[in-house]
């Protein structure tokens, strides 16, 4: 009980009292570390960052990735319904008991995963997503090349130990970027608890990243353990307008990789700011508009256009636009335009998309005449 009460009082320390840290006075208990800024990529911290790690169930962020992809551009649905094979029943580790037969939906089957970590429903989804098992792994390691995660490599959708299976704190900061874009899937990762089989025996899953709870503004991603690669935990938070995300590999304590993620992240917050220079919405520029019932639309911004920076740093930024010649009616809001990137000491920091502000429909034939004698006077 009294080492219950020191651990949760240390909790409260690192989640809510920590004190501002320079990088050199880092000094995480784990094989490898990286921060990053959750709004542009770029890395804060790293330690270690390219040694070779084994991921464990920290893999399942790209078996998530590709369900998420695959619900996103229409190819499979939420409601979509999952077949469980004996194969993926069979699978042993964490699992959230599927029987050969069963029958869950997709969205079922995230929340199986992000939640429960369960193998076996990472191994049924493999199936469904690839149509088979092997070609899902294919799409994995295709996934990781694309994203540019040079020393990665998957032979499995769950995590279960395999010598040839592994990766880099570098490598799953670029996933976990990514990850964090793709619409949906932080919602997954962000569910706490999560009434699995209400019959006959009840099966609540609760997630196992317990920064939900412990720290202030946690809003997913995934834990990983197996003996081989220690406790490993990609979290994702934000507070005052800063999203960060951390990555912590080989953790040796018990509860070494969240006390190790809440230093991290409270390093990242004493010692960070985000600058907002566009909020999502603000005028850029303008564009000319053919054929439509107004001659020109305004462009905004698509999400908040800012850079992260250190508290006591003043940063000089430019910007340019590239925009198209001109848009043809009719324009529906949220077109894109042009893009906006902004640089810092020559160093692309963020393009972010210029969207048309609103609608133009096409210009009716009147106003076509009226434009041509107009153009004739």
């Amino acid at each position: 009980m009294k080492k219950w009460l020191a651990f949760l009082i240390i909790i409260i320390y690192l989640a809510f009292c920590g004190t501002a840290r320079a990088a050199d006075e880092l000094s995480l208990q784990c094989k490898s570390a990286l921060l990053l800024d959750g709004d542009s990529g770029q890395v804060l911290y790293e330690q270690n960052a390219d040694e070779k790690c084994y991921p464990a169930s920290v893999t399942k962020i790209m078996t998530m990735v590709l369900i998420m992809e695959a619900v996103n551009a229409g190819t499979i649905s939420l409601d979509d319904v999952v077949t469980v094979s004996q194969e993926a029943a069979d699978m042993g580790g964490s699992q959230v008991y599927l029987y050969p037969g069963e029958q869950r939906s997709v969205d079922e089957m995230m929340i199986a995963i992000a939640v429960g970590s369960g193998n076996d429903a990472a191994y049924a989804m493999a199936e469904f997503v690839g149509g088979t098992y092997g070609n899902f792994i294919q799409m994995m390691n295709d996934k990781a090349a694309e994203l540019g995660m040079s020393g990665t490599h998957f032979v499995n959708p769950h995590g279960l130990h395999d010598d040839d299976h592994y990766t880099t704190a570098s490598d799953l900061g670029k996933l976990a970027f990514y990850a964090a874009g793709l619409p949906g899937l932080l919602d997954y990762t962000s569910i706490y608890e999560y009434e699995f089989r209400p019959e006959p025996n009840l099966l609540t899953l609760w997630n196992t990243n317990r920064l939900l709870k412990w720290y202030d503004g946690a809003i997913g991603m995934k834990t990983g353990y197996t003996e081989e690669a220690g406790r490993n935990l990609v979290a994702v938070a934000e507070r005052d307008g800063l999203r960060l995300i951390s990555v912590v590999l080989g953790c040796g304590e018990r509860q070494g990789h969240f006390r190790e993620s809440m230093d991290l992240l409270n390093y990242g917050f004493n010692t960070f700011t985000r600058q907002v220079i566009y909020e999502k919405g603000t005028k850029v520029a303008q564009i000319p508009v053919s054929k439509g019932e107004s001659d020109s639309v305004d462009l905004v911004a698509a999400v908040d256009a800012g850079y992260t920076c250190r508290k006591t740093e003043t940063a000089e930024i430019t910007q340019s636009t590239a925009l198209q010649e001109s848009l043809s009616a009719p324009v529906a809001r949220g077109d894109v335009g042009g893009v906006l990137t902004l640089y810092k000491d020559g160093r692309e920091l963020q393009t972010v998309d210029l969207v048309a502000a609103a609608d133009v429909p096409k210009g009716g034939l009147f106003r076509t005449w009226k434009k041509l004698l107009h153009m004739a006077l």
